[in-house]
């Protein structure tokens, strides 16, 4: 029996996936994590004396090995992120690949590679990429046990599990907009300021940020309805209702893409919403013939009915809570929120809880369904594997879905708080390895007012200034943004972050002053991947300094004609001081956030401690140097 096709494509969207991710941090490593990086990896893994066991289970990562493989942490990492590209590359063409085993170990070097990733992984796509990477896991066949293969009515089962982490995700980031109390979106006014303030914009951002303010406050009710409505049908049992929350995702997401560089997180969620669709669509994809179950149900009258009762049920809540108004004379479409924050409060306590009892049924419905699937295999051997397989991943999608509701009711006080103590404790045993996470997107509009935006500059006389440019962000007016999706430029993305506060707030900024100053290529590169494009490639700068700026997308001209820049821009105030190499202000900030270079000595190799003994008893003239017994860690 094969894997049905809407299974399949699970594990290979996921394999892209990662493949992008890990291709896109191989890129950026040596700049972010080397040994003349922003945030050496080496500082995360402290040799203690610890155990290796011990240092594994504080913090699960396979660099702790590297030493043993006579390999220090930048080569290490180095060496993983490139072989986890390599593999999820070729596990995405090769069919044979999307094995069970090698998701596991593809999950296993990206936990490793986030555990000492520091803020430059610490991005919800990042937890996402985890979570969905150990589903893979459980949903993948092992090709290595041929009778495992053969029976695979456990499959949707697993595959449910994609379902619910995609109405986790895509229901918390809906709430959290509104839990925020932020009074843009409580306004409906957040995509008046989203497009020109998010982190690094496309050039249709430019376009859509003309369009007029009615059709902003309409694009937010619908993605209202999109993100907190229409994630219940993804446990409908009926497949209409699932098909047209599958579209309404990929609309939203679409835009998104087009909108903006939110690299690879669109794509993964475009890959989530594939567990909506059933093999007959997928059929209807590829134009080809599809023979129906004849376990399957039939749609009925009575299906259509209830279906189209959910919609206007929808469609109506929609109008109502919004107040939706269409004006003929004008062709506009009135929207404001009607309804308080203590109602929208009780309308979270009265659905959280019902919403988890909602995924109870849904999974208990794939359960006793594989189940019944499993007693109508032919032959005993075949009918008792497939017996074995479904209590063996249907406890594991028990146990996953348990923990799961730790973080997921998190949006709610009360619900959180019910939880069952075992599921909590169960939660936070395994809180560490990222197998289940909270999530919640744009919970706050940030740049109401214009975006800030951190400029450095360079001198060489403290007299002549020259502005240092990003690849990717905002900084040259004239210059269009960029199209990078499903590149991270993750250095980038941290400086928009930078700018929403001061610099002690990102103490890795510091570090790049400081990595600037010295000239160190591999941080250079994540400025300009032509350092030839770097106005001090040839000498680095004397001096730096880092000016704060707020900026807004141009209008178009009164006579309909498109600006000669894309932005305008006002100074606001000085971000980071002059600074120069061995600057007491830039020396005590290095201090301060512990970006001293470290010197750890540590001994390259268990057994060396014996020879150390027995070389440094003979005379002087025969002792072995320390940098042949000892690594620089």
């Amino acid at each position: 029996m094969t894997m049905p096709p809407c299974t399949k494509r699970g594990p290979y969207k996921n394999g892209l996936s990662r493949s992008v991710c890990l291709m896109g941090l191989s890129v950026c490593f040596p700049g972010l994590y080397g040994n003349d990086g922003l945030l050496p990896a080496r500082w995360q893994l402290r040799y203690s004396g610890k155990a290796l066991w011990e240092q594994l289970l504080s913090s699960p990562t396979l660099l702790w090995l590297a030493p043993r493989l006579g390999l220090d942490t930048q080569t290490a990492m180095e060496l993983l992120c490139l072989l986890g590209a390599a593999l999820s590359l070729a596990a995405t063409v090769l069919e044979s690949l999307r094995d069970s085993l090698v998701f596991l170990f593809l999950w296993i070097m990206y936990l490793s590679m986030y555990q000492v990733g520091q803020v430059f992984l610490y991005f919800q796509w990042d937890s996402l990429l985890l979570e969905t990477g150990f589903l893979c896991v459980l949903i993948a066949p092992v090709t290595s046990l041929r009778g495992w293969r053969a029976g695979r009515e456990h499959d949707p089962v697993t595959f449910w599990l994609v379902r619910w982490l995609l109405f986790r995700l895509m229901f918390a980031s809906g709430i959290v907009k509104l839990t925020s109390r932020c009074p843009t979106w409580w306004g409906l006014t957040a995509l008046t300021y989203h497009y020109e303030t998010q982190c690094i914009p496309t050039p249709l951002a430019w376009f859509a940020h003309q369009l007029p303010v009615w059709w902003h406050k309409l694009s937010v009710v619908a993605t209202f309805a999109i993100e907190i409505a229409a994630p219940f049908l993804f446990l409908s049992p009926l497949r209409r209702l699932r098909l047209g929350a599958f579209y309404m995702q990929v609309v939203l997401q679409v835009l998104i893409i087009l909108s903006g560089n939110y690299n690879f997180f669109n794509l993964l969620t475009l890959t989530m919403c594939l567990s909506l669709l059933d093999d007959e669509h997928i059929y209807f994809w590829l134009r080809k013939k599809y023979t129906p179950n004849p376990n399957q149900g039939t749609h009925t009258p009575a299906h259509t009915h209830l279906e189209i009762a959910v919609w206007a049920l929808i469609g109506f809540g929609t109008v109502t809570w919004f107040d939706l108004q269409i004006n003929w004379d004008k062709w506009t479409v009135s929207s404001r929120t009607v309804f308080t924050f203590h109602q929208f409060n009780q309308f979270l306590k009265t659905v959280t809880f019902p919403s988890v009892w909602l995924g109870v049924l849904s999974l208990t419905w794939e359960l006793v369904s594989s189940m019944f699937r499993c007693a109508c295999v032919e032959g005993f051997f075949k009918r008792f594997l497939g017996t074995v397989q479904w209590t063996v991943f249907g406890a594991a999608a028990v146990s996953m879905f348990a923990i799961s509701l730790v973080p997921f009711t998190f949006i709610e006080y009360d619900s959180n708080t019910s939880v069952w103590p075992g599921v909590r404790q169960g939660y936070d045993a395994v809180s560490r390895y990222q197998l289940v996470n909270s999530y919640g997107l744009f919970r706050r509009m940030t740049g109401v007012g214009g975006r800030p935006e951190v400029v450095i500059e360079g001198s060489m006389d403290k007299v002549t200034w020259t502005e240092i440019e990003f690849m990717y962000k905002p900084g040259n007016l004239s210059a269009p943004p960029s199209v990078i999706t499903p590149h991270q430029p993750r250095l980038d993305w941290q400086m928009w972050f930078a700018a929403l506060g001061t610099h002690t707030h990102s103490p890795w900024f510091t570090s790049l002053m400081y990595r600037l100053l010295q000239g160190k290529t591999d941080v250079i590169e994540l400025i300009q991947s032509d350092v030839s494009q770097y106005p001090f490639h040839q000498q680095p700068p004397t001096y730096l300094r880092a000016h704060r700026y707020k900026y807004w997308f141009t209008k178009t001209l009164a006579d309909g004609s498109y600006p000669q820049r894309w932005w305008k821009r006002v100074y606001i105030e000085e971000f980071y001081p002059t600074v120069y190499l061995g600057d007491t202000f830039l020396e005590s900030m290095l201090s301060q956030h512990g970006l001293k270079v470290r010197c750890i000595w540590k001994v390259f190799r268990p057994l060396y401690f014996f020879h150390i003994l027995l070389l440094y008893s003979g005379p002087c003239s025969e002792r072995m140097p320390p940098n042949r017994l000892f690594r620089l860690q």
